[in-house]
């Protein structure tokens, strides 16, 4: 079954692509986080697509946070990928490190890694304790990828 699903902006919040295009490209150029120059848009039908690469995954999150509060976008498409790093051979201890310095029992989490994907397996205690091992795991240097399967036990 295919289900097709159509957004309607009231219609003061209408807006054309060429103008949220014009308005996320200025967006883009005010916002610190994001580098300039390296996340290009797209607008088609009110639905954005960001593209480029970043260093961080808090950039390519930043890009796509500050183009969603656009009058007139309907929705954003966030392609951006985060550059890999020419060094990502200790990316999986470091991140070990980083967990198990916090309040994360060494025993309840497993790091994994292949260049600079990711994978977090074991168990936490709280919502709060899988969304902090997984943003550790994004701040390493090298990681371009983070699976979080981390259940809560």
């Amino acid at each position: 079954m295919v289900e097709e699903l159509k957004v309607e902006l009231h219609p003061t919040m209408v807006r054309s692509d060429e103008d949220i295009a014009k308005a996320a490209a200025m967006r883009l150029d005010w916002e610190v986080s994001v580098p300039r120059d390296a996340v290009k848009i797209k607008v088609e039908n009110g639905w954005v697509t960001l593209t480029g690469e970043v260093d961080w995954h808090y950039q390519k999150d930043a890009a796509e946070r500050h183009i969603h509060g656009l009058y007139g976008v309907v929705g954003v498409l966030n392609e951006t990928t985060i550059k890999p790093r020419a060094d990502a051979t200790n990316i999986g201890h470091n991140i070990d490190l980083a967990l198990h310095r916090s309040w994360f029992d060494p025993k309840t989490i497993t790091v994994t890694t292949q260049g600079g994907k990711v994978k977090l397996t074991g168990s936490v205690e709280t919502p709060g304790d899988r969304y902090v091992a997984g943003t550790t795991a994004w701040g390493a240097p090298g990681a371009t990828e983070v699976e979080n399967d981390l259940i809560i036990a």
